[in-house]
């Protein structure tokens, strides 16, 4: 129909069917849209005027409509050309000729099919791989952490061991003082019988005994309070420190993340004073967005128009940007996350609400797509940083993941908000 409609002008109007007059005055990029329907039935009904346009077609294609009356399909030929002059031109053997082309046709669906497997299983292994990589990394900081605990508890063991010591010498000067308290009584009970002055003398020696026995309980008693002293100040002092190591590594609170450096050099903010512009030199479960969420500080981009074109298409653009934006700042809320979305700025947009509570919303500046933000925004985060962006858009997802982001397709954020 595509070959007829550009050639149907070129015929003389008496051999131009009266059913076809009409769409031979139509502009030639409207002629095959519009008539395509009247040109079909023309060519399936009227034998002449199949070859007479078939005639004029053939020779308008040169050599390839010569190889084809000849019914001979070139190799490097388009296929479905090919097929489309023999209809036309009708030679010996054209049904043979459309056969063949759609066997071409289907073998080069087939291959190409294959190709799409093939890279989605490289895909898969590559994210297998960095989520190996990444389990590598957070075990080693476990093992670290177990020899740190476990060089503090054999500390802490060692401290107990000193302590038991102490307290069983105590107990020790204590029975070896009960044993001489005992001999000293057993001396007073002999002498009483002998003398009563040795008798008051025993007394008196016996009190002394009883003074030094409790002299040296007291010095027992003592000498564990001082050994619970000292293990209390220790511990005390080991938190003190911890403490103040901690105070004296932290760093001073920032009123900007490394996202918002892009969006002052890169971006649009919505309601920002207009300002010039140098011209730039030119996968999809839910649950797997929520764990991602829930790692530490992670920080959510999302391709604006990538999703809502493909969950609201039928909204307008003003309500497509305002439903993404109010699901995000539900996520934003639930999850304590950073979330920026970023659209296409090629035109300025007024009077947008403002964003919710958590939420960053950005416009590409002209000159610059929000695919070429979005890249900006990732190379700006500090390595290790959990980066998750969602867009359908395979060139985004294989130039984010380079840096380390992790890619979501735009159907797992649709579905998460609507479970939302």
């Amino acid at each position: 129909m595509t070959l007829a409609a550009a050639a149907l002008p070129g015929l003389p109007g008496d051999e131009i069917p009266v059913a076809l007059r009409r769409v031979a005055r139509f502009a030639p990029n409207r002629r095959a849209r519009l008539g395509g329907r009247e040109i079909a039935a023309q060519l399936t009904a009227d034998p002449l005027f199949r070859q007479r346009i078939g005639a004029r077609i053939v020779t308008e294609a040169g050599d390839l409509g010569a190889a084809v009356t000849a019914g001979v399909a070139p190799a490097a030929a388009d296929p479905v050309e090919v097929a489309a002059l023999a209809y036309l031109a009708r030679p010996d053997g054209w049904r043979e000729l459309i056969d063949a082309a759609g066997d071409v046709v289907r073998a080069d669906a087939d291959s190409a099919a294959q190709a799409d497997r093939l890279r989605a299983a490289e895909q898969r292994a590559t994210r297998a791989e960095h989520d190996r990589a990444v389990a590598r990394v957070e075990a080693d900081k476990l093992r670290d952490e177990l020899a740190r605990v476990r060089e503090e508890l054999g500390q802490l063991r060692e401290e107990a061991r000193t302590t038991a010591k102490a307290l069983r010498d105590a107990l020790a000067a204590q029975k070896r003082a009960a044993d001489l308290l005992a001999t000293e009584k057993g001396r007073a009970s002999r002498a009483a019988l002998d003398h009563e002055a040795e008798i008051r003398r025993m007394r008196s020696r016996l009190a002394d005994a009883e003074a030094s026995a409790a002299t040296g309980k007291q010095a027992a008693k003592d000498a564990r309070a001082v050994d619970d002293a000292r293990l209390w100040l220790l511990l005390e002092t080991i938190g003190q420190a911890a403490t103040g190591l901690r105070r004296e590594l932290a760093l001073d609170p920032t009123d900007k993340l490394p996202a918002d450096f892009v969006a002052d050099a890169a971006a649009d903010r919505p309601g920002a004073p207009e300002r010039s512009r140098a011209r730039a030199q030119d996968t999809d479960d839910p649950g797997r967005l929520d764990q991602l969420l829930a790692l530490p500080r992670a920080h959510l981009i999302v391709d604006g128009y990538n999703v809502t074109k493909r969950g609201f298409a039928d909204m307008s653009l003003e309500q497509q940007r305002k439903r993404l934006i109010t699901g995000l700042g539900g996520i934003a809320a639930q999850t304590g996350d950073e979330v920026t979305v970023v659209f296409d700025g090629a035109e300025r947009v007024h009077g947008l609400p403002p964003a919710p509570r958590g939420v960053r919303v950005l416009f590409s500046r002209k000159g610059t797509t929000a695919d070429e933000l979005i890249r900006q925004l990732v190379r700006a985060e500090p390595p290790g940083r959990p980066l998750v962006v969602v867009s359908s858009d395979r060139e985004v997802a294989d130039g984010v993941r380079r840096h380390g982001a992790y890619p979501m397709g735009a159907d797992s954020l649709l579905r998460r908000l609507a479970r939302s």
